[in-house]
C-alpha cells in the first residue's frame, strides 16, 4: 500500500478554494504533506495544485506522486465535459480519475451514465474508481451494491462515508474487496453525526476526526485489506473558520501519518 493525503485535509477543496480567505497556498499544502511522510497527494480542485509541468515540478521537488483526481458528475444528464478536462490534466501522470455523483439524493444514480463515463475513461487508457459519498445517489450499502451489480466500475472504499451512511467499513472491505481499487481512510465520530440535524451540519461540526479517535475499526479494516497494493489516502475534511490556524491541521495530518505507521505498519 502507498499512503497519500489530500488538500481537503488542509482546508483546500471545491467549496473553499477561491471563496474563503484563509485557504492555504498549494505550496504550503504540498510542503506539509511531504514533511509528514506521505508518498503522494490527490489533486484537489482542478488547477489548485497546478497543471501540466507546474504540477509535475511541484510534486517532483518534494518526492510526491499524484494519487488520483476527483471529478463530480450528474450521471445521466449527458454533460461529460468535466471528465474530459480531468483526463487531459492526468495526461502523463500515473494516476486515475475518481468518479462521484454530484447529487442531490433524488432517486437512483443512472447506471448507464456511469457506464458511459467509465468507457470514456478507458478510451483514454484510464481506469476510474467510483467514490460512494454522503449526500449523493450512491451513499448507502444498498446503493453501492446496486452500482457494483449494474456496472463494472471499480470501487473507492471510504471508511468514513460508509460509516456515516449506516454501513461498516470492515464489512464493506470484506464484501467488496474484489472491486476495491482505491481507499480513503477516514475516522468519524458517530455521536456528532447523530446529534446533527443534517449531514452538512455534522460535516461542518468536525465529524471526521483524527485516525484512531472515532468509531471506525481501522485496524480491523486494514487486516481485511491485506494484499491490497493501491493508494490509501488519508482524508480529514477541514472547513477553516475565521481565526483557525493551519498549523494545527498540519500537526493533525502528521499525527495521522504516525498512527498508520505505528498501528497498522504503513
Amino acid at each position: 500500500m502507498r499512503v497519500a493525503n489530500a488538500p481537503v485535509s488542509y482546508g483546500a477543496f471545491e467549496l473553499t478554494v477561491g471563496t474563503l480567505p484563509n485557504v492555504p497556498q498549494p505550496e504550503q499544502v504540498l510542503d506539509a504533506i511531504a514533511a509528514a511522510g506521505y508518498e503522494g497527494t490527490e489533486l484537489g480542485p482542478p488547477g489548485y495544485l497546478g497543471e501540466g509541468e507546474t504540477l509535475r515540478e511541484r510534486l517532483r521537488r518534494r518526492g510526491l506522486q499524484l494519487a488520483g483526481a476527483f471529478v463530480e458528475l450528474r450521471f445521466g444528464d449527458g454533460d461529460l465535459a468535466p471528465l474530459a478536462a480531468i483526463f487531459d490534466l492526468l495526461e502523463g501522470f500515473d494516476a486515475q480519475p475518481i468518479l462521484c455523483d454530484r447529487g442531490p439524493r433524488d432517486g437512483d444514480v443512472d447506471l448507464d451514465g456511469v457506464a458511459r463515463a467509465v468507457e470514456l475513461a478507458r478510451t483514454r487508457g484510464l481506469e476510474p474508481s467510483f467514490h460512494h459519498h454522503m449526500g449523493t445517489r450512491v451513499q448507502t450499502p444498498a446503493e453501492i451494491e446496486r452500482l457494483l451489480e449494474g456496472t463494472d466500475v471499480a470501487l473507492l472504499l471510504d471508511s468514513g462515508h460508509l460509516a456515516a451512511a449506516g454501513g461498516d467499513a470492515v464489512q464493506g472491505a470484506r464484501d467488496w474487496r474484489h472491486r476495491v481499487r482505491h481507499v480513503h481512510v477516514k475516522d468519524i465520530r458517530l455521536d456528532v453525526v447523530d446529534a446533527a440535524p443534517t449531514w452538512g451540519d455534522a460535516w461542518r461540526a468536525g465529524a471526521f476526526c483524527e485516525l484512531g479517535t472515532g468509531d471506525v475499526d481501522l485496524e480491523e479494516l486494514f487486516a481485511e485489506l491485506a494484499g491490497y497494493s493501491g493508494w490509501v489516502v488519508v482524508e480529514q475534511d477541514w472547513l477553516p473558520a475565521p481565526g483557525d490556524e493551519l498549523a494545527a491541521q498540519i500537526e493533525a495530518q502528521a499525527r495521522n501519518r504516525r498512527w498508520l505507521a505505528e498501528r497498522v505498519g504503513l
